[in-house]
């Protein structure tokens, strides 16, 4: 069973691929704020998938963020993710999120997940397809 408390974390050094003028989030080369939200999702997903039970995972359903000040390629970036809330089912999880670069917080907010059959989500994807 998931329960609130699980936090988790992850670093990464921003390189010229993740800058927004790479990604095609911007003109400017620092750190996009799609990558950023990645790396927030992928700490929070990271940290319950251990718990969500044989043949399942999670899937991102919302995310409020703001990206509050900009990241020069070359530096070091550290997600950190806290699940704060569980739905009575325990299907819907609900994380506090920040992410911090060398010189401190650049983003947060919140953000939420669902747990999943990872084969019945996957298949219902492809049945789009015809």
């Amino acid at each position: 069973m998931i329960e609130t408390g699980i936090k988790g974390t992850k670093e990464i050094t921003v390189t010229e691929a993740m800058l927004a003028s790479s990604v095609g989030s911007g003109l400017v080369r620092v750190y996009a704020t799609p990558m950023m939200i990645a790396g927030l999702e992928g700490t929070a997903a990271e940290s319950v998938q251990p718990f969500v039970g044989e043949g399942k995972t999670s899937v991102g359903t919302h995310m409020d963020v703001t990206h509050e000040a900009a990241t020069p390629a070359g530096m070091k970036v550290r997600f950190e993710t806290e699940l704060t809330a569980v739905s009575p089912n325990g299907k819907m999880l609900t994380f506090r999120v920040a992410a911090y670069d060398e010189a401190g917080l650049i983003g947060q907010g919140t953000h939420e997940r669902a747990v999943v059959s990872l084969g019945r989500f996957e298949q219902k994807a492809q049945d789009k397809l015809g």
